[in-house]
C-alpha cells in the first residue's frame, strides 16, 4: 500500500462566512468560497485540474460546477461522492490519491449552500426509505433522537450533559467573530428549549445557515512554496454503517469506531497526540457519540467527559473551537467546515480561540442518520 501520511497537504481554505446572504444561491457561494481559496495560496482557477464537490441541490454537481467555474476542459480528475455531510472528507480522501499518483496536480474540493435564504428546508430525499417512511419521521432528527435515547438508555446519560455540549460550543463562538450565534446561553436555558423530537430541544439541533468553503490541496513539495504555512494531511479513513437508522446495527456504537481507527493508524498517532478536535455537531449528541468512538473517552463516558468542561475554552481538549455546527454554521452539509476551523488552527491563525502550540488535529465528518463517518488527521511542517 502506498504511504501517503504527509505526502498531500492543505494549501487554501475559503470561507465565504456568508450565513445569511438572501439573493445569493448555492453555486455563488461555491464560487466566491473557490475563489478565496485559490487567492490564499496564490494559485488560480487555471490551476485547478481536479474536482471534488457535493451539493445537496444538485443531481450532478461535477458538471454543474465545471461549467459554472470554467474548468471544464482542464479537468484530469473528479469526483462527485454523495454521503451526506462527510462527503468532503471522502473527497479529501480521494484527492489524495489522485494527486499522488499524478491523475491531477491541484484539486480543489468545494461546496456552497442557501439553506437559511431559501426557507431552511434540506431538499427533497430522492430515496425514502420505505420501513421508516410509514411512520412519518422528521428527517434527520429523529433518526438522532432515536440515537439519544438509546446512549440515555444504555448509559445513563442525561438531558444536561447534552446541553453541556452546547454550552461548549457557544463559549467557543464566542471567541470567533465569523460565529453566526454568539450570545450568552445556558445549560437551564437550553433545558428549557422547545422540545422537537424526544429527547432533543431546538437548542440540541444545529443551526440553519447560508455558506460556502472550499480547499485547495496539492502536493506538499509544491504546497510548501506557496504563500500559507503547510498543513500536510497525515491520515484519513472513512466508514460507512447503514442508510435508514433502522438499519443501523448499534444505535450508541457509530462507524466512527473504524473510521478513527484507520485514520490515526494512517498518520501513525493516538488520540494522546491530537491537540485539537473538530467534530461534526449536527446534534449534541453527536459530540457524545464520536468523542467516544474516536477514543477520546470510554464508550458511554460523553456525558460526563463534556459535562466537566473538558471540551469547553480551557479544558483539556480543545473541541469545535469555531462554535461548531450548534454556533458557528451549518449550511446543510457541515463536514468541510471541520477542516477548514483544523487548517486555520494548525496555520495559527485562530485569534482569540487559538490552541497554544497545535500541531496535529483531528477533523471529522458525518453524513445522513450516523450513517457514514470520515476522519481526518492534519498536522504542520513539524510533524513531518
Amino acid at each position: 500500500m502506498t504511504d501517503l501520511r504527509g505526502a498531500i497537504s492543505i494549501a487554501g481554505i475559503g470561507n465565504t462566512q456568508r450565513w445569511d446572504a438572501p439573493g445569493r444561491s448555492a453555486f455563488d457561494q461555491l464560487q466566491e468560497a473557490s475563489i478565496l481559496a485559490l487567492e490564499d495560496c496564490g494559485l488560480s482557477l487555471a490551476d485547478v485540474d481536479g474536482l471534488y464537490c457535493a451539493m445537496s441541490v444538485s443531481g450532478f454537481p461535477v458538471l454543474n460546477v465545471a461549467e459554472r467555474l470554467g474548468i471544464a476542459p482542464q479537468l484530469r480528475h473528479a469526483d462527485g461522492t454523495m454521503v451526506g455531510g462527510a462527503s468532503f472528507l471522502f473527497h479529501l480522501r480521494s484527492a489524495m490519491s489522485a494527486l499522488a499518483t499524478g491523475q491531477c496536480d491541484v484539486a480543489l474540493v468545494c461546496y456552497g449552500s442557501n439553506q437559511r435564504s431559501a426557507g431552511g428546508r434540506l431538499a427533497a430525499m430522492p430515496d425514502p426509505q420505505p420501513f421508516e417512511a410509514p411512520y412519518k419521521a422528521r428527517y434527520p432528527i429523529s433518526g438522532y433522537a432515536l440515537a439519544a435515547a438509546r446512549h440515555m438508555h444504555d448509559y445513563g446519560t442525561t438531558r444536561a450533559q447534552l446541553a453541556e455540549v452546547a454550552v461548549a460550543a457557544r463559549q467557543w463562538a464566542k471567541l470567533n467573530p465569523a460565529a453566526f450565534e454568539r450570545g450568552d446561553i445556558t445549560a437551564d436555558e437550553i433545558l428549557a428549549s422547545r422540545m422537537v423530537s424526544d429527547p432533543l430541544t431546538k437548542a440540541d439541533c444545529c443551526l440553519v445557515t447560508d455558506g460556502g468553503g472550499a480547499l485547495v490541496l496539492t502536493r506538499t513539495d509544491r504546497a510548501r512554496d506557496l504563500r500559507q504555512p503547510l498543513v500536510p494531511v497525515l491520515g484519513t479513513g472513512v466508514a460507512v454503517s447503514h442508510r435508514q437508522i433502522a438499519a443501523m446495527p448499534s444505535l450508541s456504537e457509530t462507524a466512527a469506531k473504524r473510521s478513527g481507527a484507520a485514520a490515526m493508524a494512517e498518520a501513525g498517532v493516538s488520540v494522546a497526540d491530537i491537540d485539537h478536535v473538530m467534530l461534526y455537531d449536527a446534534f449534541t449528541i453527536c459530540t457524545l457519540l464520536f468523542l467516544e468512538d474516536l477514543g477520546f473517552c470510554a464508550k458511554g463516558d460523553g456525558g460526563p467527559f463534556a459535562a466537566s468542561g473538558a471540551i469547553a475554552p480551557g479544558g483539556d481538549l480543545p473541541v469545535n473551537t469555531n462554535g461548531g455546527g450548534l454556533s458557528c454554521n451549518h449550511p446543510g452539509m457541515y463536514g468541510l467546515f471541520t477542516l477548514i476551523e483544523a487548517a486555520v488552527q494548525l496555520r495559527g491563525q485562530a485569534g482569540a480561540r487559538q490552541v497554544p502550540g497545535a500541531e496535529i488535529a483531528l477533523a471529522h465528518g458525518n453524513g445522513g442518520v450516523l450513517s457514514s463517518q470520515a476522519t481526518a488527521i492534519l498536522g504542520t511542517a513539524a510533524t513531518l
